[in-house]
């Protein structure tokens, strides 16, 4: 499978907005866009007139980012959005909401949307008390998440809940910390994703 393997602190400059790809790095002033506030290369520095397609091309580039997605799989869940009923743009962000290894991020089970991927991937999750090893796997209103017990034991996984127990719980999802599991209570509202990107964008580059 084909996946990004050059420095994810490039990703956050050439978006020149922080895309929390890096876990607690991106929270201290390691974090690159603190330290380098413009795009990488030869040329970051110099001012450059973005034409419209040019900043429909970014926020594209944005989310496919943000979620960890290659350009194959990012345009099959816009063309599934589109065949659904609604906004095709919320839809989009709805879909990619859903993905396994989101809900796993957002849960605090994990420090970064690539560190999660990992994890589900090697069989810790299951999914309504069947493992699921698929990052992808899009989760519905009603599932029951929980970590495995190998993995609830393990010193790894306690310190990566400790770091990030004060990070908030989508309004979605309804988390027990004392089992372990957590219940998604409904797919997510646009006004409930966090994610930094102008969905209508995108659906007037793909529209084209």
């Amino acid at each position: 499978m084909a996946r990004y393997t050059d420095a994810v602190c490039k990703l956050c400059r050439r978006e020149g907005q922080k895309l929390f790809l890096k876990g607690s790095r991106c929270y201290t002033n390691k974090c690159a866009i603190e330290r380098r506030a413009y795009a990488p290369g030869q040329h970051g520095q110099g001012r450059k007139k973005v034409s419209e397609y040019g900043l429909q091309l970014r926020e594209k580039q944005k989310a496919k980012r943000y979620y960890g997605m290659l350009e194959k799989q990012f345009h099959k869940y816009f063309l599934m959005a589109e065949r659904r009923r609604g906004v095709t743009g919320e839809i989009l962000l709805q879909i990619c909401e859903s993905r396994l290894d989101n809900v796993v991020y957002l849960l605090g089970w994990a420090s970064s949307r690539a560190q999660a991927r990992q994890l589900v991937t090697r069989g810790h999750f299951a999914v309504n008390e069947r493992k699921v090893n698929i990052p992808s796997y899009l989760i519905k209103a009603g599932d029951v998440i929980a970590v495995r017990a190998a993995l609830i034991d393990s010193d790894a996984m306690k310190e990566i809940i400790e770091t990030n127990s004060g990070r908030p719980v989508p309004q979605w999802l309804s988390l027990d910390d004392t089992a372990n599991e957590a219940k998604v209570l409904n797919l997510p509202l646009r006004d409930q994703i966090d994610a930094p990107v102008q969905e209508q964008l995108i659906v007037e580059l793909y529209s084209k």
